[in-house]
């Protein structure tokens, strides 16, 4: 009893502060402070993930043998992977990978709402995975508890899908800027892959989030970066040709990263509902591809700073200890291809045997390792002038994470700020557009947008796409409709026609299913005719639609089918092809030209 009193009096409070602040504070104001408290929270999730990733990772491998093959590598994964799914079965009860992703689909599909648990689920299940040695990335859990957090300050003060959609961007943008201490990169990347199109009005909260997300990140970690680089040979002319060949390499692997991730999780969803299955499919590739080549362990940033900061052959073998080619300098060439192929695959068995994490530091990693190799064969090869390896292999991580994500300023951008290469900015943006103009050749949308595209609900940069896609299919369905069945005479049919708002009748048979429809504008040559009401029965008066809906038609191919048919109304079937009911043009474009006029407000 005394803890439902204290709840109401919470509940009474906060009602009180709502009122308090509608009153004394502006909307546009109170936008800005909930930016602050997302960059905030989001930096605060960001140092708590990284530093449990490293807790876990040290106490692990404190003892190995930096010099030999370790047995643990086989075991330490698969425990995290069956570890995290056990998490995300009983405490989770839902589905949390494909972070990104779920970030697409809640602003296309669900106004921007992301349930609460993902303000801390995605946190402890990635540590648990990424700690335990599997081969993902931190980041995208990161930017779906950034985003979670926003979407839920939202709800808690009562905001609208617009400011949600936007606290989402913050949430995701401060995540970027906190993870990697690069506040321009944060904002680029809530403009290119969530795709959200920032207006003056809501540019200014996204930069708040930004700031505050990298200021406390300084606050709580020091000076220290994620990668340390330091230009030993500036860039001349004469390498253009090298940087652009670099670039549609990294485009080619791109296509590779993409194409060979979209087919081993082709595999695992065979295995959906089977999870000790893709538990031993999993687990067993990622331990033998981590005891075979070590660099796959976790994220992989420290072979990421070795090739960035490699100095002399000594330097470049670093990439080989713990490894069976430890101590083989003559076989790095053959090893880092190896790991960059592998790489791949290693992060879709974490994925996919129950493991949580995403795909932003595999393209880094494999980005690195690819721009590395090219530099090596191309100087081994005197293809042409000299190319600094630990530079290309910098820029092979702008080309390839440009080329995955579709997002070439984000690539620029965040390597310029993470490494503070921006003597290499003009090379930055020659590789990163060539990447970008070629995977787009191939494949039309980013890793996180593929999915989300082939059912329609990606929203895009082009207005009357986003607004389609932002539309709710359930919401315009007119469920008021007067059916008729096939028996049945004319003059029952007018009686009908006099209790119906529309014009349309649909005839269904016992089970629901729609035989066809009658006009009620083309009866009206027979309609006073008394003495035809017994010699006409709708079976002889229906017409088959003119096209047939179904409840999971995306919005863009509904205004398609308007336009093909025009109609004025068309029929919507559930999966069991039963009557849902009818959408009216009239009442689509009414809710079409709403939704246009709030988005086009600041």
């Amino acid at each position: 009893m005394r803890i439902a009193r204290i709840e109401a009096k919470i509940h009474e409070t906060f009602l009180a502060l709502l009122k308090w602040r509608e009153e004394h504070v502006s909307e546009r104001s109170f936008k800005l402070v909930l930016a602050f408290l997302v960059g905030l929270f989001a930096a605060v999730a960001a140092f708590v993930l990284h530093g449990l990733i490293n807790q876990i990772g040290a106490l692990l491998t404190s003892s190995f043998n930096r010099h030999s093959a370790n047995g643990l590598y086989l075991v330490y994964p698969v425990v995290g992977i069956y570890l995290t799914s056990l998490f995300v079965r009983y405490v989770v009860k839902d589905d949390i990978s494909h972070g990104i992703t779920r970030i697409l689909y809640a602003i296309s599909s669900k106004q921007s709402r992301l349930r609460g648990h993902n303000c801390w689920s995605s946190v402890v299940a990635s540590a648990i995975t990424i700690g335990f040695g599997g081969s993902v990335g931190a980041e995208a859990p990161i930017v779906l508890t950034g985003s979670a957090i926003g979407s839920n300050l939202g709800k808690l003060f009562r905001m609208d899908n617009k400011t949600l959609m936007l606290l989402v961007g913050c949430g995701a943008a401060g995540a970027i800027a906190g993870i990697f201490k690069a506040p321009i990169a944060g904002l680029v990347f809530t403009l290119e892959v969530l795709m959200i199109d920032l207006t003056m009005a809501s540019l200014l909260p996204v930069l708040v989030s930004c700031v505050t997300a990298t200021c406390f990140t300084y606050i709580f970690s020091g000076d220290s970066v994620l990668f340390s680089f330091h230009i030993d040979s500036g860039w001349t002319v004469e390498r253009i040709p090298a940087s652009i060949l670099l670039g549609v390499t990294c485009g080619l692997i791109s296509l590779y990263f993409i194409r060979t991730m979209t087919f081993c999780e082709g595999i695992f969803a065979r295995f959906k509902n089977r999870t000790l299955v893709r538990l031993l499919i999993g687990g067993a590739t990622l331990s033998l591809l981590i005891f075979l080549f070590p660099s796959l362990y976790g994220e992989g940033y420290r072979d990421i700073n070795l090739l960035l900061n490699g100095q002399t052959q000594a330097d470049w073998d670093g990439v080989l200890r713990n490894s069976l080619f430890s101590g083989q300098g003559n076989l790095v060439i053959l090893y880092v291809s190896l790991v960059l192929l592998t790489k791949v695959v290693a992060t879709s068995a974490t994925n996919g045997g129950g493991g949580c994490g995403g795909t932003f530091a595999p393209s880094l990693f494999v980005g690195c390792f690819g721009g590395f190799l090219f530099a090596r064969l191309w100087n081994l090869y005197n293809i042409g002038v000299y190319v600094p390896e630990k530079n290309f292999a910098l820029l092979g991580m702008a080309g390839v994470m440009s080329g995955v994500m579709h997002a070439p300023l984000t690539g620029i951008f965040l390597i310029a700020e993470i490494t503070g290469g921006y003597d290499l900015f003009l090379p930055l943006m020659i590789v990163s557009v060539c990447s970008y103009l070629t995977i787009s050749i191939f494949e039309p949308h980013s890793i996180y947008g593929m999915r989300l595209a082939k059912q329609g609900k990606l929203i895009t940069h082009h207005t009357d796409h986003a607004i389609l896609t932002l539309m709710n299919l359930d919401s315009v369905i007119d469920r008021n409709y007067t059916p008729v069945t096939p028996d049945m005479e004319l003059g029952k049919i007018i009686h009908k026609i006099s209790l119906s708002r529309h014009d349309l009748l649909p005839v269904l048979d016992a089970g629901g299913n729609l035989l066809g429809e009658i006009n009620i504008s083309k009866l009206r040559h027979i309609v006073f005719r008394t003495e035809l009401y017994h010699h006409f029965k709708a079976h002889q008066l229906m017409m088959p639609p003119p096209a047939m809906l179904h409840d999971d038609t995306p919005m863009t191919v509904v205004m398609k089918e308007f336009d093909r048919t025009h109609a004025d109304g068309l029929p919507v079937l559930d999966s069991e092809n039963h009557l849902k009911g009818y959408i009216y043009r009239q009442r689509m474009y009414g809710m079409y030209r709403k939704m246009v006029a709030d988005m086009s407000q600041d």
